[in-house]
Protein backbone atom coordinates (compact mmCIF):
# COMPACT_ATOMS: atom_id res chain seq x y z
CA UNK A 1 0.00 0.00 0.00
CA UNK A 2 2.78 2.43 0.95
CA UNK A 3 4.54 1.90 -2.40
CA UNK A 4 1.27 2.60 -4.26
CA UNK A 5 0.77 5.82 -2.28
CA UNK A 6 4.28 7.02 -3.06
CA UNK A 7 3.83 6.24 -6.76
CA UNK A 8 0.48 8.05 -6.73
CA UNK A 9 2.06 11.11 -5.14
CA UNK A 10 4.88 11.11 -7.67
CA UNK A 11 2.41 10.85 -10.55
CA UNK A 12 0.37 13.68 -9.06
CA UNK A 13 3.48 15.82 -8.66
CA UNK A 14 4.13 15.68 -12.38
CA UNK A 15 0.65 17.11 -12.98
CA UNK A 16 0.39 19.61 -10.11
CA UNK A 17 3.52 21.65 -9.63
CA UNK A 18 2.08 24.60 -7.72
CA UNK A 19 0.47 24.33 -4.33
CA UNK A 20 -2.74 26.33 -3.95
CA UNK A 21 -3.39 28.39 -0.82
CA UNK A 22 -4.44 26.49 2.29
CA UNK A 23 -8.20 26.43 2.94
CA UNK A 24 -9.51 29.42 4.92
CA UNK A 25 -10.99 28.08 8.14
CA UNK A 26 -10.84 31.35 10.11
CA UNK A 27 -14.58 31.60 10.79
CA UNK A 28 -14.81 27.98 11.93
CA UNK A 29 -11.69 28.40 14.08
CA UNK A 30 -13.15 31.55 15.65
CA UNK A 31 -16.28 29.61 16.61
CA UNK A 32 -14.34 26.62 17.93
CA UNK A 33 -11.96 28.77 19.99
CA UNK A 34 -14.98 30.53 21.48
CA UNK A 35 -16.49 27.18 22.44
CA UNK A 36 -13.21 26.01 23.95
CA UNK A 37 -12.81 29.18 26.00
CA UNK A 38 -16.31 28.84 27.44
CA UNK A 39 -16.10 25.09 28.06
CA UNK A 40 -17.30 24.30 31.59
CA UNK A 41 -14.62 21.70 32.36
CA UNK A 42 -11.10 20.76 31.37
CA UNK A 43 -12.37 17.54 29.78
CA UNK A 44 -14.82 19.50 27.64
CA UNK A 45 -12.14 22.01 26.66
CA UNK A 46 -9.66 19.31 25.70
CA UNK A 47 -12.24 17.35 23.69
CA UNK A 48 -13.23 20.50 21.81
CA UNK A 49 -9.56 21.32 21.29
CA UNK A 50 -9.04 18.05 19.43
CA UNK A 51 -11.36 19.42 16.75
CA UNK A 52 -8.75 22.04 15.83
CA UNK A 53 -6.57 19.37 14.19
CA UNK A 54 -9.21 18.72 11.52
CA UNK A 55 -8.71 22.28 10.30
CA UNK A 56 -4.93 22.36 10.54
CA UNK A 57 -4.63 18.97 8.82
CA UNK A 58 -6.85 20.06 5.91
CA UNK A 59 -4.16 20.38 3.25
CA UNK A 60 -4.40 22.69 0.22
CA UNK A 61 -4.88 19.93 -2.37
CA UNK A 62 -4.83 16.18 -2.91
CA UNK A 63 -1.06 15.96 -3.37
CA UNK A 64 -0.38 17.93 -0.18
CA UNK A 65 -2.96 15.87 1.72
CA UNK A 66 -1.31 12.67 0.53
CA UNK A 67 2.11 13.86 1.67
CA UNK A 68 0.76 15.00 5.04
CA UNK A 69 -1.13 11.75 5.63
CA UNK A 70 1.85 9.67 4.51
CA UNK A 71 4.23 11.57 6.80
CA UNK A 72 1.90 11.14 9.77
CA UNK A 73 1.53 7.44 8.99
CA UNK A 74 5.32 7.09 8.96
CA UNK A 75 5.59 9.09 12.19
CA UNK A 76 3.03 6.84 13.86
CA UNK A 77 5.07 3.83 12.70
CA UNK A 78 8.14 5.52 14.25
CA UNK A 79 9.83 5.81 10.85
CA UNK A 80 11.10 9.27 11.69
CA UNK A 81 13.54 9.46 8.79
CA UNK A 82 10.81 8.64 6.29
CA UNK A 83 8.41 11.07 7.99
CA UNK A 84 11.02 13.86 7.81
CA UNK A 85 11.41 13.16 4.09
CA UNK A 86 7.64 13.27 3.54
CA UNK A 87 7.22 16.50 5.51
CA UNK A 88 10.25 17.99 3.74
CA UNK A 89 8.62 17.22 0.40
CA UNK A 90 5.34 18.71 1.64
CA UNK A 91 7.16 21.90 2.70
CA UNK A 92 8.95 22.10 -0.66
CA UNK A 93 5.65 21.73 -2.49
CA UNK A 94 3.57 23.92 -0.14
CA UNK A 95 5.92 26.37 1.58
CA UNK A 96 2.95 28.43 2.80
CA UNK A 97 1.13 25.55 4.52
CA UNK A 98 1.76 25.71 8.28
CA UNK A 99 1.06 22.09 9.11
CA UNK A 100 4.01 20.79 7.12
CA UNK A 101 6.36 22.77 9.35
CA UNK A 102 4.46 21.82 12.51
CA UNK A 103 4.61 18.12 11.69
CA UNK A 104 8.32 18.26 10.91
CA UNK A 105 8.83 20.07 14.23
CA UNK A 106 7.02 17.25 16.05
CA UNK A 107 9.45 14.70 14.61
CA UNK A 108 12.44 16.84 15.52
CA UNK A 109 11.09 17.32 19.04
CA UNK A 110 10.69 13.56 19.50
CA UNK A 111 14.28 13.18 18.27
CA UNK A 112 15.29 15.86 20.82
CA UNK A 113 16.75 18.05 18.07
CA UNK A 114 15.35 21.09 19.88
CA UNK A 115 17.36 23.75 18.03
CA UNK A 116 15.94 22.47 14.72
CA UNK A 117 12.38 22.54 16.10
CA UNK A 118 12.27 26.30 16.65
CA UNK A 119 12.67 27.51 13.02
CA UNK A 120 9.91 25.14 11.90
CA UNK A 121 7.56 26.33 14.64
CA UNK A 122 8.43 29.96 13.96
CA UNK A 123 7.49 29.44 10.30
CA UNK A 124 4.29 27.59 11.21
CA UNK A 125 3.29 30.43 13.53
CA UNK A 126 4.11 33.08 10.94
CA UNK A 127 1.65 31.32 8.61
CA UNK A 128 -0.94 30.39 11.26
CA UNK A 129 -0.54 32.58 14.38
CA UNK A 130 -3.29 30.76 16.28
CA UNK A 131 -1.87 27.29 15.66
CA UNK A 132 -2.25 26.00 19.19
CA UNK A 133 -0.06 22.95 18.59
CA UNK A 134 2.78 25.11 17.30
CA UNK A 135 2.41 27.61 20.17
CA UNK A 136 2.42 24.99 22.90
CA UNK A 137 5.11 23.01 21.06
CA UNK A 138 7.32 26.10 20.91
CA UNK A 139 6.81 26.65 24.64
CA UNK A 140 7.73 23.02 25.42
CA UNK A 141 10.78 23.26 23.15
CA UNK A 142 12.01 26.40 24.89
CA UNK A 143 11.55 24.69 28.24
CA UNK A 144 13.51 21.67 26.97
CA UNK A 145 16.29 24.12 26.05
CA UNK A 146 16.26 25.58 29.58
CA UNK A 147 14.67 28.83 28.41
CA UNK A 148 11.73 28.61 30.80
CA UNK A 149 10.94 32.31 31.11
CA UNK A 150 11.16 32.84 27.36
CA UNK A 151 8.65 29.99 26.96
CA UNK A 152 6.08 31.89 29.03
CA UNK A 153 5.10 34.20 26.16
CA UNK A 154 4.11 31.27 23.94
CA UNK A 155 2.51 29.42 26.81
CA UNK A 156 0.37 32.43 27.73
CA UNK A 157 -0.64 32.89 24.08
CA UNK A 158 -1.63 29.22 23.86
CA UNK A 159 -3.60 29.43 27.12
CA UNK A 160 -5.43 32.52 25.86
CA UNK A 161 -6.72 30.32 23.04
CA UNK A 162 -7.36 27.24 25.20
CA UNK A 163 -7.22 27.81 28.97
CA UNK A 164 -7.61 24.06 29.54
CA UNK A 165 -4.26 22.97 28.13
CA UNK A 166 -2.37 20.61 30.43
CA UNK A 167 0.79 22.61 29.62
CA UNK A 168 -0.52 25.32 31.95
CA UNK A 169 1.31 23.49 34.71
CA UNK A 170 4.50 24.98 33.24
CA UNK A 171 3.42 28.56 33.97
CA UNK A 172 5.94 30.33 36.15
CA UNK A 173 5.54 33.37 38.35
CA UNK A 174 6.97 36.55 36.82
CA UNK A 175 10.76 36.82 37.38
CA UNK A 176 10.42 39.57 40.00
CA UNK A 177 8.03 37.36 42.04
CA UNK A 178 10.43 34.44 41.68
CA UNK A 179 13.28 36.60 43.05
CA UNK A 180 11.22 37.64 46.07
CA UNK A 181 10.58 34.00 46.95
CA UNK A 182 14.29 33.16 47.02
Amino acid sequence: MRCFLVLSMLATSAVASTCPPAPDHDAALDALFSEIQSAPTQTDGLILGQGLWAFWADAPDEKAQGLLNYGMELRNARDFSGALDAFGELISYCPNYAEGYNQRAIIRFVQQDFEAVLPDLDRALSLSPRHLGALSGRAMTLIALGRDYEAQTDLLAALALNPWLPERRFLLPPPEDADQEL
